[in-house]
């Protein structure tokens, strides 16, 4: 009788251990800690201004501040005003202009355009006065109040502005040694000492000039209300060859003129 032969059936087993995953984890922990490394190696070898913007991204990731690179959420301190960010900085006052409820009634006077110079924000007179008392160089009341508010939107940035007076063509009668020329200026001085009454830097203000009738809002109505103004100029600040570079292109574009709406 013949044996019968012994079967072994050998159940085969997955193999766990150095096969496993776990090195995976620890390699990739090792990857992100050398790269937190060197961004704080490289952000300590930045300028200032960097370090700002990467702080206000952290700070505001959805971008709802102001203007990019903000060290305070929702605030734009001592950030230069570009020809990149210009418009931006535009949009942002618009919109403190049509929340304040004093001044929405303004909507048709006030024209804030980006311009080759700069940011320019003209203040236009009615035929009984918006900001200036009619024929005279003090402000009234609105013209203090909106004037205030401008200077605590632009005092914090390092952005120089000149300020022009301009008026229409109507001899001024009042005085033949008092002249369109000598209002212009009365009028354009008027604002920056109020402006820096309300925060505005002394040495921010880079020049004054009363321009009388020589620079017409609307040439072919010389007698026309509106041409009786004040206007501000947010000057450029450049920081960088490349904004440099990009001046030539953009004194090429028309202004973009718009009035507020309500």
């Amino acid at each position: 009788m013949s044996k019968k032969p012994i079967v072994i059936i050998r159940k085969a087993r997955a193999h766990t251990g150095h096969h496993g995953g776990a090195w995976k984890v620890a390699y990739a922990d090792f990857v992100t800690a050398m790269m937190a490394l060197f961004i704080v190696l490289w952000l300590m070898n930045t300028s200032d201004h960097v370090r700002k913007v990467i702080a206000g991204y952290f700070n505001d990731p959805r971008g709802s501040s102001a203007l990019t690179g903000s060290d305070k959420a929702g605030s734009a301190d001592n950030m230069p005003l570009t020809r990149e960010n210009m418009q931006q900085f535009k949009q942002r006052l618009e919109k403190a202009i049509l929340q304040t409820e004093q001044f929405k009634h303004l909507s048709n006077q006030i024209e804030i355009t980006v311009t080759p110079e700069g940011l320019r924000i003209e203040l236009l007179e009615t035929k009984n006065g918006t900001f200036f008392d009619t024929g005279s160089a003090a402000l009234n009341e609105t013209g203090r109040q909106f004037l205030a508010m401008l200077a605590g939107q632009l005092k914090d940035v390092p952005n120089n502005i000149s300020i022009e007076g301009h008026t229409d063509s109507q001899p001024y009668a009042n005085s033949a040694a008092y002249s369109n020329w000598e209002l212009s200026a009365d009028r354009a001085n008027a604002a920056r000492r109020l402006m820096q009454e309300n925060g505005l830097r002394q040495n921010q203000v880079s020049q004054v000039r009363g321009y009388a009738d020589q620079r017409l809002r609307l040439p072919n109505n010389p007698y026309d209300p509106s041409n009786r103004r004040i206007s501000l100029i947010v000057q450029y600040l450049e920081t960088s060859p490349t904004s440099a570079a990009g001046s030539t292109k953009s004194t090429a574009q028309p202004p973009q003129q718009k009035h507020l709406k309500k």
